[in-house]
């Protein structure tokens, strides 16, 4: 503890996890039972969000978000939302970098631990696992960052 203090007195860049947690499960199947019997192959809709916020100086908390929508025809088999948290520390970054930090690295190190929830949850419930597919952060990074850039060019004009 003391060796964090004098780094973070010294001016030295500090990143830590504070902390991993499941902020928020949720689960649904409104139609079952009946749903449960049907036989056709059910379409699967995944969409994938994050968020940062700091929380306190130099104490970020980053989520990334899955939701999970299953249906057969228009009625949903199941529904699954879940969010994964972490509480890093960042001290002494150059805020251009601490940027980058929140937009990829913490969700690399969230992300395992919410591809492992929602194929959990999937297989508890009956079904077979929904396997999140690997995320690329550091492209949705870049893609939100030009996108930014154009939306504040347009503006300018």
């Amino acid at each position: 503890m003391a060796d964090e203090i004098q780094a973070a007195a010294e001016g030295t860049p500090v990143f830590q996890i504070q902390r991993m947690y499941l902020k928020d499960l949720s689960l649904e199947q409104p139609n079952a039972p009946h749903i449960l019997l049907e036989q056709q192959q059910p379409q699967v809709d995944i969409n994938l969000t994050l968020s940062a916020e700091n929380v306190t100086d130099g104490i970020f908390e980053v989520c990334v978000t899955a939701t999970v929508n299953t249906k057969v025809g228009d009625k949903t088999l199941f529904l699954v939302e879940a969010k994964q948290a972490g509480i890093f520390e960042i001290r002494n970054v150059p805020q251009d970098q601490v940027e980058g930090i929140l937009g990829i690295v913490c969700p690399q190190m969230v992300y395992p631990y919410l591809r492992a929830i929602v194929s959990d949850v999937c297989t508890r419930a009956g079904f077979p696992p929904v396997l999140l597919t690997e995320v690329n952060f550091q492209a949705m990074f870049e893609a939100q960052q030009a996108q930014r850039a154009v939306q504040g060019g347009s503006a300018v004009n």
